[in-house]
């Protein structure tokens, strides 16, 4: 770190934004129609005395951070907002630091202070990481740097650091961030919720939106041309194999390979019941290319019974990741000795606790050599809006090399629903390759499948545009602790 321009914290600002849905997205234990992106603008001053802003965005998400049935939607956005606060106020209060310098002063005194006032600890990583974002964002800006230039030069200063993460001592990270290539384009993993219809015959009459945009999977694959799909599936074993045997109806009409994940969102009990589905499902001949094109199992066990019991009854048939378990950075350590072989890399968990888990994945393959299982990180999703929210994660996940990552407010939200049209027109101008004007909305253009990544190397984490604030409300006090909870 001590390489790294160190940078004093000058302001921070916090806003919010309603958006709505285009169409019903149910994940878990909630059904999403509508929404609030939570949207930070923060000013820093480098060593040297230039000074920038920087911009960071992200959901307020009700029920994926906090699933307890005695909270109310609103609970969970509170805990948001409150995370926020926390990080903000230490932040502002710091003496001049490295931007990783930030994240690594004030980690665990912020999870200890999440802690007391009762916020889990993905809940209070939120507002470091965000933060850290519109940081990191204004540093690229200030030093005229595009994020992956800037992460080969390791321009934040990130290290290993013992008090983070004792088992990458003696890991080169910064050899690791210097050899990275940013990716030209990445694959969407276009997410099927649990109300999605799969077909036209799914729809009652009258209730489709007709906007234009596909609706059904069977369109999706028709007009996006996707090949890789994220399948959530709800812990009803017998509802989830006639879902999947549809889902695989439509999907074995391509002629051309397509690859899926399963998405449990904690649904099943333990690692048997999710063992037994997957036994069925290789036991049901409409399954067959479903099955050989299955990559992994996401977070199929609830977070409080993931990291006590192992997963090897259905890790020897194929890889489980961690997601909502990952709470810590040490989480995956932990899941690794039971068998879990990857992590979701998630941009409201920290993009610092992204490069640190592939950095482990670098570590663990090297010495496993071709004997071990291949350890990997997959991009997962929390509805990342067009605008900063998802060229921030695209450039994470680009830099990070991956192939493909999820996606869904593409087909959820309709475009930069809730954000100014001239936002809207700002990005589209700066960033052609990713955008295009469709009914009257900029909307992410998903061609062949794929995403472009090539415009999101401008000066910037992911992008140079400021995002129009005039007119967007400040963000309510956190209403949190609530009481007896």
């Amino acid at each position: 770190m001590s390489m790294a321009p160190r940078v004093r914290i000058l302001a921070i600002e916090l806003f919010e934004a309603p958006y709505g849905l285009r169409l019903p997205f149910r994940f878990g234990v909630i059904t999403v129609t509508e929404g609030v992106q939570a949207l930070v603008r923060l000013r820093l001053r480098t060593e040297d005395g230039r000074e920038a802003w920087g911009y960071a965005a992200e959901a307020l998400a009700a029920k994926w951070f906090d699933k307890s049935p005695q909270l109310s939607d609103e609970d969970n956005r509170h805990q948001l907002r409150r995370a926020l606060e926390l990080a903000r106020e230490a932040y502002l209060a710091a003496p001049p630091l490295s931007a990783f310098g930030l994240y690594a002063q004030h980690h665990a005194a912020l999870m200890q202070a999440g802690a007391a006032q009762g916020l889990p600890p993905l809940a209070m990583a939120y507002g470091p990481a965000l933060l850290d974002r519109a940081v990191m964002d204004a540093l690229c800006r200030a030093q005229g740097l595009g994020f992956a230039q800037a992460m080969q030069g390791n321009l934040p200063g990130m290290q290993a650091l013992p008090m983070l993460a004792p088992d990458l001592q003696g890991f080169d990270l910064t050899g690791m961030l210097r050899t990275q290539v940013p990716a030209p384009f990445i694959h969407v993993r276009h997410t099927v919720g649990l109300l999605d219809p799969i077909t036209a015959a799914d729809q009652p009459s009258g209730s489709r939106v007709d906007d234009g945009l596909p609706e059904t999977l069977q369109e999706v694959v028709a007009v996006y041309g996707c090949r890789y799909f994220k399948l959530k599936v709800s812990g009803r074993m017998d509802a989830d194999l006639e879902r999947l045997t549809r889902i695989a109806a439509v999907l074995d009409m391509r002629a051309e390979p397509y690859h899926v994940t399963l998405d449990g969102n904690e649904q099943y009990p333990n690692a048997e019941a999710i063992t037994e589905l997957w036994l069925r499902v290789l036991a049901t001949p409409a399954l067959q290319r479903l099955a050989a094109s299955t990559l992994l199992v996401e977070q199929p066990i609830a977070r409080q019974q993931a990291l006590h019991e192992p997963v090897g009854a259905l890790a020897r048939h194929l890889p489980v990741i961690i997601d909502e378990s990952d709470g810590s950075l040490e989480a995956f350590v932990q899941a690794r000795d039971l068998g879990y072989t990857g992590v979701s890399t998630k941009s409201c968990k920290g993009f610092y606790k992204s490069l640190l888990n592939l950095a482990r994945c670098r570590q663990w393959n090297a010495a496993a050599g071709s004997n071990g299982a291949p350890y990997f990180m997959s991009g997962e999703d929390l509805t990342m809006q067009p605008g900063i929210a998802v060229q921030q994660d695209l450039a994470l996940v680009g830099f990070m090399g991956l192939a493909h990552v999820e996606r869904n407010a593409h087909h959820f939200i309709d475009g930069f629903e809730g954000r100014p049209v001239a936002e809207a027109q700002a990005f589209l101008a700066a960033h052609p390759d990713l955008y295009h004007a469709h009914g009257g909305q900029v909307r992410l253009r998903v061609a062949q499948g794929r995403l472009s990544l090539a415009s999101l190397q401008a000066p910037g984490f992911g992008s140079g545009v400021d995002c129009m604030l005039e007119g967007t409300a400040a963000m309510q006090p956190a209403a949190w602790p609530v009481a007896a909870t």
